[in-house]
Formats: C-alpha cells, structure tokens, sequence
C-alpha cells in the first residue's frame, strides 16, 4: 500500500484531513496509544476503523515498522504528495508585491529520511515553499510523512523538471539565492533578505556546478570538528533558523 501511513504522529495529522473511504488499522492488543487514534479516527466520522492481527498488519505495512497502527487515506484525502503541491509561478502569483518568502530548494536529496527530517524543520520555521526535483529526488512517500511528523502535510512543496529554469524565475521575483556549501561565507556573517531562496546539495555530491553558478552568495556553517560536512537535515535547521532569527 504505497499510500499507506505509519507512525502515530503522521497517523494523527493523515487523520486531520482524512476523507470518507479512508481505514485506521489497528493491531489487537495494543497499547494506549492506538486507543489515542481509535478516538481521533471515530471523531473525523469519515474513517473506518478495523482491528487486525499484528500478521494482518505486518501484511498490509509490507514489512514497514507500523507500530501496531497504519492509515489508508480514502480516496479523496489530501495526500502528503498532492495536497500542498503547487508551481512555483503559482506561489509567487500569490506573494503581494512587497511580501517576504523563504523557500528551500533541494538539489539531489534522495534519502527519503533525509527529506522528511528537512520538512519537519521547514514547518517549523515557517518555510513557505520547498522546491524539489521530479528526477534524482526524494519523493514524498509513508517514509517521508513518517519521518517528518506528518509536516508534510502542511508544508507548501512544487516538484519541478528543471530546477536551475525555476531559480532563475525566482530571481526575477526578487529572490536572492543562497547555495549551502564548504568554502562559503560564514553563515553568521551573511545577511538574509525578506525574499530568500536556500539552495541544499547532498552530502556527497553537493550542489551541482550550474546551479551553484546561479547562486548570489555561497554560505557555509562554520565548524571546528574532524569531520567536513554535517548531516543535510541537520545544516537545514541550522540555516532555516539563522535566516528566521535574521528576518524576525
């Protein structure tokens, strides 16, 4: 069940949207925990609610660590993949003229543990878009949602085929583009407009040659540990909260 999701929190925010058709299995015998979602499930009135065998749902979460819960969206609920989707022309339409935005744009993050740990920090920090690739990326999926505490659902997301065509679009909305990468600008040192735009490689590879080029400024997070490079969802909430602090 590709749609499916695992994890009670992701569990919780799936159910906040759910529609008719959508299922909450449970696994018989299991603690309060799922009693806390049986609730919420019978409260949205458009969930069924069906109690299982723990082989029943190691059947349905195809070998996933379910936790003795997993909800099947009805069709017609706002999934992680769809319901916050939307071009990027489609954000900036909507930005009045003098309008502030933060929007992260992910280069080459195909670890999905990665992505949703990013989009549990863009929620956090009230990040207003995440631009992603459509190819040689992540994709929002159970692992995602479940990993992100169900922020994918609220966090604004555009997949896009051409990420250096939609960089350059939002430079000519007034967006300057930061690139995350060694050798840059002291992170404390640079200064944040109220239209930035922060560009993320992955930790191998990092931001690739032609995006980096398109980048205003490259900055880095100053560190003085043996190791060159910190997680990629780590350095996210890192910048995300420099660049708040900055703009608050």
């Amino acid at each position: 069940m590709s749609d499916a999701i695992i994890g009670f929190h992701a569990i919780e925010e799936g159910l906040k949207t759910a529609s008719g058709g959508s299922i909450l299995y449970l696994a018989r015998g299991t603690g309060s925990k799922t009693e806390v979602l049986e609730n919420l499930a019978r409260m949205n009135r458009k969930t069924i609610v069906r109690k299982v065998s723990k082989a029943e749902l190691d059947r349905l979460a195809g070998g996933a660590n379910h936790r003795g819960a997993l909800l099947v969206p009805g069709s017609q609920s706002k999934s992680p993949s769809a319901s916050r989707q939307l071009t990027v022309r489609e954000f900036c339409s909507n930005l009045k003229e003098e309008e502030g935005a933060l929007v992260l744009i992910l280069d080459g993050i195909t670890d999905p543990h990665n992505l949703g740990a990013i989009l549990r920090s863009a929620d956090q920090f009230s990040v207003s878009l995440v631009i992603i690739p459509s190819r040689r990326s992540a994709q929002s999926n159970q692992t995602v949602v479940k990993v992100s505490s169900g922020a994918a659902h609220h966090v604004k997301q555009a997949v896009v085929t051409n990420l250096n065509r939609e960089i350059e679009y939002l430079k000519s909305r007034g967006f300057w583009v930061y690139g995350a990468a060694l050798g840059g600008k002291s992170l404390h040192e640079a200064t944040f407009p109220k239209r930035t735009a922060l560009v993320l490689g992955s930790e191998g590879r990092g931001i690739s040659r032609l995006t980096e080029q398109l980048c205003d400024h490259i900055v880095a997070i100053p560190t003085t540990g043996n190791i060159d490079s910190l997680n990629v969802s780590v350095a996210a909430g890192i910048f995300l909260y420099e660049i708040r602090r900055q703009q608050a």
